[in-house]
């Protein structure tokens, strides 16, 4: 299998197996309730190793939910902190993180207003007036692989009087991300893509430091109590970024993440990013001599203004992408013609990528794809 779609889910690191068979077989199995002795803060710890990956300093990132429930917790937090009511993002952020945005402006009294996907700095000034409270972007764009300028995004919003949000979702292990040095206010993303952490694996959700006690987040959870076996009936969140948590964290999958996240830091962010550059740029090249099937590359050629993958559209997009799959090379489809190729530098070979252009080839050349059905499966 030459599998390019590690921008959708990571592949499964050997370790991982042991990691889980260990914490089932071995502390659930025998320890049972006890295990929650050292269970019980794995989160943040885990967010503490996770955080030199993001520009970020240990105590404010923690492992919790998923990367919708936690960009909900931060963008109510930071929407109520600034006393106003509108929501800025661009058309083509992840759905939903719209559909989130959306319902956290309304239930404020205000909307989510929109710019053009990919925004530039001009295009985010012209949306900002003091009725913003937050801007949310991504920093890597999941349809386009268009990875914005953090700082100058970042210093744009704050201009206006703004909290800045990011979804790292496409970033996190696959580009540097500097999140204290942009002075971003809070940021949230997933482990399963390029930090490999599994199906499902927990998201993450950052808060700078001297916003931890500042704002308030909607969904009090026991976990979030300042002492949570008081069991008291009043509230009281923490004064750490466990203010952030709701309830109890999945152990087994925390676990599993963890993994991911300490084989990304081994390779270290900047090795990691210099193998990206290397492999998009040969694919970007092979790409060249196909344009004439009908291929637009969508990403950027520039390797300083894209992330991990490479985006092409083609009128019969979907069914190349099923010609593909038949042939064992995996990348995955977005509507309405869009197929990306995710190049996940841990484990993606340079000959890999070769040989995905020489299939690519074939299949653009026979037409093989015409043989495959238009209609859409419900994964896609």
């Amino acid at each position: 299998m030459l599998y390019l779609d590690g921008n959708s889910l990571g592949r499964l690191p050997l370790g991982t197996i042991n990691a889980v068979r260990s914490v089932v077989e071995e502390e659930w199995a025998h320890e049972l309730v006890l295990g929650w002795d050292h269970w019980i803060g794995l989160g943040e710890t885990i967010g503490d190793r996770l955080a030199p990956l993001i520009g970020a300093t240990a105590g404010e990132v923690v492992l919790s939910d998923q990367t919708s429930v936690n960009l909900y917790k931060v963008a109510s937090a930071a929407l109520a902190g600034t006393g106003r009511t509108i929501i800025v993002t661009d058309r083509g952020n992840f759905p939903s993180d719209r559909y989130i945005l959306d319902a956290v402006a309304r239930s404020a009294g205000g909307e989510l207003r929109f710019i053009s996907e990919d925004p530039t700095l001009d295009d985010l000034a012209a949306a900002l007036d003091a009725s913003v409270g937050v801007v949310s972007l991504s920093h890597v764009g999941y349809r386009s692989g268009v990875m914005l300028d953090g700082a100058a995004m970042t210093a744009v919003a704050h201009d206006a009087g703004a909290s800045m949000i990011w979804d790292l979702a496409h970033s996190a292990g696959s580009v540097p991300v500097a999140l204290n040095e942009w002075n971003a206010d809070l940021a949230v993303g997933c482990t399963y893509k390029y930090l490999n952490g599994g199906p499902g694996s927990p998201g993450f959700l950052y808060v700078r430091s001297d916003l931890l006690e500042q704002l308030e987040q909607p969904i009090p959870g026991w976990f979030s109590h300042a002492d949570q076996f008081a069991m008291s009936e009043t509230y009281e969140p923490a004064r750490s970024i466990r203010r952030f948590v709701v309830g109890t964290p999945p152990i087994i999958s925390l676990v599993a993440a963890g993994v991911g996240i300490d084989m990304t830091a081994e390779a270290g962010i900047d090795a990691i990013r210099r193998k990206s550059i290397e492999l998009t740029s040969l694919f970007t090249e092979g790409l060249t001599s196909l344009r004439h099937h009908g291929l637009v590359q969508i990403t950027p050629a520039d390797p300083g203004s894209r992330g991990s993958h490479i985006t092409v559209s083609h009128p019969r997009g979907y069914q190349i992408s099923q010609a593909l799959r038949a042939q064992n090379v995996i990348p995955d489809f977005r509507e309405p013609d869009l197929v990306r190729f995710g190049f996940a530098p841990l484990y993606n070979t340079y000959a890999e990528v070769e040989r995905a252009l020489e299939i690519l080839e074939s299949i653009l050349t026979t037409e093989a794809h015409a043989t495959f059905p238009e209609a859409r499966g419900r994964v896609t």
